[in-house]
Formats: C-alpha cells, structure tokens, sequence
C-alpha cells in the first residue's frame, strides 16, 4: 500500500469520529452574491444602467437591491438619451448639454450615497416605476 493513502485514511478515520456542526446563517442584508446590500446597492449606481442592468439579472432575492438597479437602470437611460438628443442639437443643445452635466453628476453620487445607507430613496418619476417593477 502507499503510505500516503494509509495516512488519509487514519486521518479521515480520526475526523469521522468527532461531531461537527456547521451552521449556516445568511444575514438578510446579504444579497445572492455575498455582499452586503448597501454595497450591491451603491454597486447598481457605479456605471449608470449597465451596472444597473446587471444586477437586476444578477440579483435574484433582495428587494432593496433590485430596486435600486431598476432605478439605476432607468434613471440613467433617461439621462444617456437626454445627453444623446442634446449632442444633435448645434450650439444650444451643446451648452444645454454641458450645463446639466454637473447636474447628473450630483444625481449620480447622491443616489450612490442614498444607497450606501441603506435608504430606499425613491426619485419623483424612475422611483415610482422602479417600486412598481418589484
């Protein structure tokens, strides 16, 4: 026989006759993929609706983070669609594109924040269509 399977064997002999008990707990603010929520969260926010879109595919339990991937989602199509018609618009719609930029920027860090909290913060239209979607 070779020695090393003799010693598996007696160690494997040695640990089948103690009792161990594994439990197992899952926080509730745990998502599917082992981060806390108020980080998966902030995640869905991270790259506008593409992090959005991933995590509503991703996620498949947590409802705080669901919602935020469906307002993430939505909110920030809205914005790339808005930037996109600004950018076909000479001169004004360049301007107007430009001054709402760091708009959308305080809108996508105060989102981020809302959610790093753990806070359900509902935008007046993408909030209401988001929680209508869980």
């Amino acid at each position: 026989m070779d020695p090393d399977k003799e010693k598996k064997q007696t160690v494997f002999k040695e640990d089948d006759t103690t009792d161990v008990e594994i439990k197992v707990h899952k926080n509730e603010d745990e998502t599917s993929i082992g981060l806390d929520q108020n980080i998966t969260g902030l995640l869905c926010y991270l790259f506008g609706f593409i992090t959005g879109i991933i995590f509503l595919i991703v996620e498949k339990d947590n409802k705080f983070v669901k919602f935020h991937a469906f307002q993430s989602t939505i909110v920030f199509t809205f914005l790339f669609v808005l930037a996109f018609v600004f950018t076909r618009i000479p001169f004004i719609g360049w301007l107007i594109g430009l001054s709402l930029t760091p708009f959308y920027f305080l809108v996508w860090i105060f989102l981020m924040y809302k959610a790093y909290k753990n806070e359900m913060f509902k935008l007046p239209v993408a909030g209401d269509l988001a929680e209508k979607q869980l």
